[in-house]
């Protein structure tokens, strides 16, 4: 079955419907609606979801994909990333039911997901002996430490681990978009240029992944803290640098590029908001989402658009319908992401506006991009 060739297809058609329907359940919670039966609770579930559900998908099938080509070997496919899919699936599903399951189940069920993808990447990584890629094992298995704290909470066991696990999670997911962005952006820019080599500075290429790592760590054990602005700040210019390295004014006419580096430079402006609130320039609750929206939304959507054309042999032209949603994940992020700081007084209309562009990108992306996932390649190669 073409639909369960290589990890991208199934993991970003689900990401995509997952990335609609998480934010039209925001949009109702918003505005009032807060009863919500389910495992999470409202509040938490959008959070959770967005960073457990949503990006994990995403990297998900960006990492089953990227290892096969790394490595030359096969990754999950046919039934095994098929269970492997399934079990994203039920975990998104079953926390609907909370009465027809334990919580205990399902924490498991959702804990499992991160240690199995792990361990269908480790078989191709380990076989092929290519030691720079390993690192991918372990920030998968601190983000399921991360969700492990997360359910830690929900089933009882601890009063307040909840939020600690959901900010290491979506700080772990920003370090491996620092991480993974620092690879294919200026490979992508590269490729689609002729004549234009993204400048990579060795000690800026040690900096930006160090700085971001070192912030994780830190903002774990002492959340919100002057040190933990100071990595963030830290990071900001080390990634600010890096980003500005790879800049030309050739890429505006790509959509398939300009989308990656506003992606990337949404991850340099939350750092920047987090040194901010750091000395108490802004208000803590407003940083979140230049990476959330931001970082994640934007780079993974521009991300998913790419791979997905260069792994199913179509010409690397973006339709217009998708060039449209690369613009509104866009002004959704400036609309969540920044303009609350400036206007605290119309966060419900805001929250409305930037959900509702969220969710036309993504519907423009999943109606464009179905035909494309789900049929064979056009150049006749199996997968």
């Amino acid at each position: 079955m073409v639909l369960f060739a290589l990890g991208f297809r199934p993991f970003f058609l689900a990401a995509a419907i997952f990335a609609v329907g998480l934010m039209a359940q925001w949009v109702f919670t918003f505005a009032g609606n807060r009863e919500f039966a389910n495992y999470y609770g409202a509040i938490g579930w959008h959070s959770h979801e967005l960073i457990f559900g949503y990006a994990v998908a995403v990297i998900a099938g960006f990492l089953l994909t990227a290892v096969r080509n790394w490595t030359d070997v096969q990754t999950a496919a046919g039934a095994s990333l098929a269970g492997l899919t399934a079990l994203w699936f039920i975990a998104r599903l079953m926390p609907f039911f909370p009465g027809a399951f334990p919580p205990w189940l399902i924490a498991l069920v959702d804990i499992a997901f991160l240690p199995a993808l792990a361990v269908a990447l480790s078989i191709p990584l380990l076989r092929s002996g290519q030691r720079r890629n390993l690192i991918f094992l372990p920030l998968l298995g601190a983000l399921a430490l991360a969700n492990f704290l997360v359910h830690l909470e929900l089933t009882g066991y601890t009063e307040s681990s909840a939020r600690a696990g959901t900010f290491l999670g979506l700080n772990l997911i920003i370090l491996l978009i620092v991480i993974m962005g620092g690879r294919v952006i200026p490979f992508f820019t590269e490729r689609a240029l002729s004549g234009v080599i993204p400048k990579r500075r060795p000690a800026i290429e040690w900096l930006s992944p160090a700085s971001a790592t070192a912030f994780v760590i830190t903002d774990l054990l002492l959340p919100n803290s002057m040190l933990a602005g100071a990595l963030a700040a830290l990071a900001a210019v080390s990634n600010g640098i890096r980003l500005g390295g790879w800049y030309t004014n050739r890429f505006w006419r790509v959509p398939l590029l300009w989308v990656l580096h506003l992606g990337y430079a949404w991850v340099v402006a939350g750092f920047c908001l987090k040194a901010l609130a750091a000395i108490g320039l802004i208000s803590p609750q407003f940083i979140v989402h230049a990476f959330t929206v931001g970082g994640i939304g934007v780079l993974t959507l521009g991300m998913m658009a790419r791979v997905s054309l260069g792994h199913t042999g179509r010409p690397l032209k973006t339709a217009r319908p998708v060039a449209l949603a690369f613009v509104l994940v866009n002004l959704a992020a400036v609309i969540r992401g920044i303009l609350p700081i400036i206007f605290p007084q119309w966060l419900p209309q805001l929250v409305a506006l930037s959900g509702s562009l969220w969710m036309a990108a993504f519907s423009l992306f999943f109606l464009i991009y179905f035909p494309i996932l789900t049929q064979p390649r056009i150049d006749g190669r199996p997968v």
